[in-house]
């Protein structure tokens, strides 16, 4: 045997063989209506959230020319756009593109056409006014 293939049979040994029961979360996300946010023309459909940790990870459907008003990001925020685009000061992000914030980071996010974005948060957006949820 390599020792790749030692270190992934001792790997595999330590973990065992058995997967462990009822631990994938399958959702399916035609099946969730979109809910309103506090914020005009932007929706959302949670798929995943741990209020605990303050993690999120949901889609999020802005009408042509919704803005997110000026926000700062605590931890990492990462959003992948699925139709349309949105944008802000550095640059824009379009369908089949990704964008990810780094921590303390501020700023404020537009749509002109509209959009559909896969959004993963570690901890909610932080407004003027407090959280984003």
């Amino acid at each position: 045997m390599s020792d790749t293939e030692n270190n992934t049979h001792a790997a595999g040994s330590k973990l065992g063989h058995e997967p462990t029961p009822n631990a994938s979360t399958y959702i399916k996300p035609d099946d969730i209506d979109w809910a309103p946010t506090r914020f005009e023309g932007i929706e959302i459909k949670v798929l995943y959230q741990d209020k605990d940790k303050g993690e999120m990870t949901c889609m999020l459907k802005w009408a042509p020319g919704a803005t997110l008003p000026f926000h700062r990001h605590p931890e990492l925020e990462q959003s992948y756009v699925i139709e349309g685009s949105f944008y802000d000061h550095d640059g824009i992000c379009r369908a089949g593109e990704y964008v990810w914030r780094t921590p303390g980071s501020k700023h404020e996010t537009k749509s002109d056409e509209g959009c559909v974005i896969l959004a993963v948060y570690r901890k909610p957006n932080l407004f003027r006014d407090g959280p984003a949820y």
